[in-house]
């Protein structure tokens, strides 16, 4: 009977995953529940906060970004760095670090890594890089990064998703699909296994170079349900859950086993607005009649718990271009957007379609809500999260999709330039020819007060000719068990040995 007993508690704690100590020679866990699967693991090939954060264990940037202030730089794989002319920047890079299959890091990797997202066109992330014209090798521990004109935030982009260092020799020699199904990266944990919608595994790199990674084993689970979520936490299932809707903040306060904790973070609820010629959208005074009829601050103290801030801007406090004529705005006016419509030639209203992943379903239900009062005809549609992205992808959406964009780079530019012309050609068809030169100028002006005022000018164009129209800045916030120690970081990222398990 005792045998049996034993066995099953093997399998419950293997299934589970959670976190247990290191007595009896178990296995030190962390499982963290998320709302989606990992996209894939080439680093160039998405634009996902919850990959980029299981990602951070495995692959290591040059810079890395503070957990409280994003704009303070920290030494990764460059020790030190400076700008040299207005188009070079020289890296002096760590000496003594191996990949997981060995091979040792140097700067051949870093000129590979770098020049692949830069020139190659049909990466996710390509946009981000486009400005790099090449890397040169100096000596194996020295690099310069040399850029198509000057670039006043390389270092923002070197601390974030496609910055991780690739191996090289091993990623030619492999594939990309063969990099995938064996990923390899210089961090203190490395790939074990993923399981499809189910979870990705990690365990502790013995020859990290830096301090022993704390635990043995990283779980990071998808879970896309909030029930299923927080049923897990509430269990011991998992250690960490993200985004706990405000309808069980409060059964996760009171459990006696879980707390809640929240962090301000970049992210920023919008609507995507089609403007192709003939969709009704593309009538400016219907955009506008939208974006009065949405109540923002009822929307966040209601719906969100007070998890946000009302906004009309695509980016927030501590980021250089914020407007704060923008921030904590509320432009609700029912009756008006009721005579917007009829200005715009619908008397009896008119019919649109709202998009929406299934984590958003609340959010998009009322937005439904306040459009239907001023007299739209409303198909809500919720999606599951591959088919959204799928939907995202190929830019199949109707008139408006529900979407939150996070801000990995803590600059403008990343938020911003979606909205040029060339960018925007196929999503939203956007095009207005200020904003692309104020955006196309800001891009290389390393006079950051200038650069502020051109940033600030394009999104003031842009809450009036709403290719977005923006809703509120999250927060971001996570149910924890009480057994361990977690502080959210700014960037949403779970940096492992960070997060503590107490004794």
């Amino acid at each position: 009977m005792r045998k049996i007993a034993w066995v099953w508690l093997m399998i419950v704690l293997a299934v589970t995953g959670c976190a247990s100590t290191n007595g009896s020679g178990q296995e030190k866990t962390l499982t963290i529940g998320n709302t989606i699967d990992n996209v894939t693991f080439d680093i160039h090939d998405h634009g996902n906060t919850q990959t980029e954060s299981i990602h951070v264990n495995m692959f290591e940037y040059l810079v890395k970004k503070d957990g409280n202030d994003p704009q303070k730089k920290l030494p990764g794989l460059a020790t030190s760095w400076k700008r040299t002319n207005d188009k070079t920047w020289r890296f002096e890079l760590r000496k003594g670090v191996k990949f997981h299959n060995g091979d040792p890091f140097t700067a051949a990797d870093v000129k590979f890594t770098l020049e692949r997202v830069a020139k190659d066109k049909s990466l996710v992330d390509y946009s981000a890089y486009s400005g790099i014209q090449q890397v040169n090798v100096i000596d194996d521990y020295t690099v310069d990064i040399i850029t198509k004109g000057p670039d006043p935030i390389m270092l923002a982009r070197l601390s974030r998703i496609s910055s991780g260092i690739l191996p090289a020799a091993y990623f030619q020699k492999q594939g990309v699909e063969g990099f995938i199904r064996n990923p390899v990266g210089t961090g203190p944990y490395k790939f074990d296994k993923w399981i499809k919608d189910d979870r990705v595994e990690l365990v502790k790199n013995t020859d990290y170079y830096g301090d022993k990674p704390q635990w043995d084993r990283l779980v990071f689970r998808t879970i896309p349900e909030s029930t299923t979520r927080i049923s897990e936490l509430l269990t011991g299932a998992i250690d960490i859950a993200v985004i706990i809707p405000p309808g069980d903040i409060q059964r996760v306060q009171d459990s006696g086993s879980t707390y809640y904790t929240d962090k301000d973070s970049a992210r920023v609820q919008s609507l995507l607005v089609r403007q192709t010629p003939g969709v009704v959208t593309a009538n400016p005074k219907v955009r506008e009649a939208i974006e009065l009829a949405i109540d923002k601050k009822a929307l966040v103290d209601n719906v969100l718990g007070g998890a946000g801030v009302p906004t009309q801007e695509a980016i927030g406090p501590g980021i250089l271009g914020h407007d704060p004529k923008l921030f904590n705005t509320n432009v609700y006016n029912p009756e008006r957007a009721k005579q917007l419509l009829v200005e715009a030639g619908y008397p009896n209203g008119v019919e649109l379609t709202l998009s929406s992943p299934a984590s958003t379903k609340e959010v998009a239900e009322a937005i439904a809500a306040y459009l239907t009062e001023v007299n739209f005809k409303v198909k809500l549609e919720i999606l599951e999260q591959t088919q959204y992205k799928q939907r995202d992808n190929s830019n199949t959406f109707k008139e408006l999709a529900l979407q939150g964009k996070g801000n990995s780079m803590f600059e403008s530019p990343l938020p911003l330039e979606v909205f040029t012309t060339e960018n925007a050609k196929g999503q939203t068809d956007y095009s207005n020819s200020e904003v692309d030169k104020l955006l196309k100028d800001a891009s290389t002006n390393l006079d950051d007060q200038k650069r502020a005022e051109q940033y600030q000018k394009a999104q003031e164009i842009l809450a009036v000719d709403r290719p977005r129209i923006f809703l509120y800045q999250n927060k971001f916030n996570y149910g924890v068990n009480n057994r361990v120690e977690f502080t959210p970081r700014v960037d949403e990222m779970f940096y492992a040995d960070d997060i503590k398990l107490k004794e």
